[in-house]
């Protein structure tokens, strides 16, 4: 599978791409954003998603938008769902 069938979980990006680079760990960058580190180091281990608050909050320290983080969320999510969920007999109203 690439990465657009199995994306990475938010959690793991955000560490990957953003806290790996900048060598800063779960305690710093919670003091960072304002909120309990549990927060942010159950959403690295993936044992958390992201919130509109959290999407918030790394939109401004990362100068992105929240939206960019949202959808990762949703991808990741997508991803799971179809992977976990038959539909296959389910008839379509609309033949394609």
């Amino acid at each position: 599978m690439n990465q657009l069938e199995e994306p990475m979980h938010p959690g793991e990006v955000l560490k990957k791409l953003y806290l790996d680079p900048l060598n800063m760990g779960a305690i710093a960058f919670a003091q960072r954003l304002e909120v309990h580190p549990k927060r942010i180091e159950r959403l690295i281990k993936g044992a958390a998603g992201i919130t509109p608050d959290i999407a918030l909050r790394l939109a401004r320290v990362f100068n992105t938008t929240p939206t960019y983080w949202v959808n990762l969320q949703t991808n990741y999510d997508m991803a799971q769902a179809a992977q976990e969920i038959d539909v296959s007999n389910i008839e379509p109203l609309i033949e394609a």
